[in-house]
């Protein structure tokens, strides 16, 4: 369970107090959602506390599993990621569990796209020299033909990624891969930045960073927004913490949690 769904609820209700507007209210861990056992009943809750559409996020690997297929039914929005179409290239990029297999993984992304009534956003992750030349863009084309689904948003690694010699694909590879497969290109989407509820500035970008790394330029906006006057002294204050690991990626500074 990780947390009581009353926990959560409560989190949200208080957050609900605030002047913060939202588009979405969406439901993504420090892990997989699917693994909760409480989603079911979080995304019931949810739906009586707010209007907004429910949103969520999943690396789709259990969407075979009946009981994490009937939670996903009752959000609006399912985003499931699909980075592989073999075996070969799941196991290259996705590093699954061994007991967790493509060709199932597939199936229940398949059969659930079939069932499921809300919005469907697929995520496709490109990555230079790994899966973006013209044969495995035409594999993505030939496996997406069997999913019924609402968006793909193709992706590339635009952060530091778990190991160095992973790289983004260039925008003329972006461009083909876009057409080919009629995707939304993420790294060109508007970013409107982090929010945090936490007063103290330095708390709120620890908070943030525990979730999601943010670079140099990001906590630069983020401290605007908020009016900090000495952004200087939050960065030193970074730079100091010894919980902080700071990665320098494409020319600049990113910050995460050890």
């Amino acid at each position: 369970m990780f947390f009581p769904v009353a926990e959560i609820v409560a989190e949200f209700e208080q957050m609900m107090l605030s002047d913060i507007e939202i588009d979405v209210v969406t439901i993504v861990g420090e892990g997989e959602p699917t693994l909760y056992l409480g989603l079911k009943e979080l995304i019931e809750k949810l739906k009586v506390k707010t209007d907004k559409p429910v949103a969520v996020i999943t690396n789709g690997a259990l969407l075979s599993d009946e009981e994490v297929k009937q939670a996903l039914m009752l959000a609006d929005i399912v985003l499931p990621s699909i980075d592989a179409y073999d075996e070969k290239t799941f196991i290259t990029i996705n590093r699954p569990y061994p007991t967790i297999k493509y060709d199932k993984v597939r199936e229940g992304l398949i059969n659930f796209s079939k069932e499921y009534k809300g919005q469907l956003w697929l995520e496709l992750m490109l990555m230079k020299g790994i899966n973006d030349d013209k044969s495995d863009l035409l594999a993505y084309q030939k496996m997406l033909s069997d999913i019924k689904y609402d968006r793909l948003y193709i992706n590339t690694p635009v952060r530091p990624p778990a190991e160095a010699n992973i790289q983004e694909i260039n925008q003329d590879k972006m461009n083909e891969a876009v057409d080919l497969l009629a995707g939304i290109a993420i790294n060109l989407l508007v970013d409107n930045g982090f929010y945090s509820d936490i007063k103290d500035d330095f708390e709120a970008i620890l908070s943030i960073i525990k979730r999601h790394p943010m670079n140099q330029h990001e906590i630069a906006g983020f401290l605007k927004n908020r009016h900090n006057e000495q952004p200087e002294i939050v960065m030193t204050k970074l730079a100091l913490d010894s919980r902080i690991m700071i990665i320098e990626y494409k020319g600049y500074h990113t910050y995460r949690l050890k």
